[in-house]
């Protein structure tokens, strides 16, 4: 299994919209960066990821899982554009704010540390570990 985080506006798709999708889940389009949407591509069914409240928060609120593997993203008739579908597992009991991460030396090489603008990303499997410990589980 492999660690991502997904980060959205709250104002464009929260995690209470996520949650409210159940089991089904939702694709994760409008993603318009090569790089994100080749991590997209690299994607398992069953990889867990953050769900990470990007803009006036800044932290990450809850777990999801890629329920559908990479496939062409149904806002754009743009081939080159794919996206996955997540589901939400859990919410943290206590989000993990930004300034949290940055002030927290094993997490100094954390992608959303160095390039905080992606919005698909990779994480480790021990920053996975540190923040979900952080986040109350």
């Amino acid at each position: 299994m492999r660690y991502w985080l997904f980060k959205s506006e709250p104002e464009t798709w929260s995690w209470d919209q996520q949650v409210a999708k159940g089991g089904a889940g939702e694709e994760w389009t409008g993603v318009r960066n090569y790089q994100a949407r080749n991590f997209m591509r690299e994607m398992e069914v069953g990889d867990r990821g953050f769900f990470y409240h990007s803009q006036s928060t800044r932290e990450i609120v809850g777990i999801v899982e890629v329920s559908a593997p990479s496939h062409p993203d149904s806002t754009t008739d743009d081939e080159r554009w794919d996206c996955v579908d997540i589901r939400a597992v859990q919410a943290l009991p206590a989000p993990v704010t930004l300034e949290q991460i940055k002030g927290t030396p094993e997490l100094a090489a954390m992608v959303l540390v160095k390039n905080s603008r992606l919005s698909v990303q990779p994480v480790t499997a021990e920053e996975w570990a540190l923040v979900c410990r952080m986040g109350g589980l």
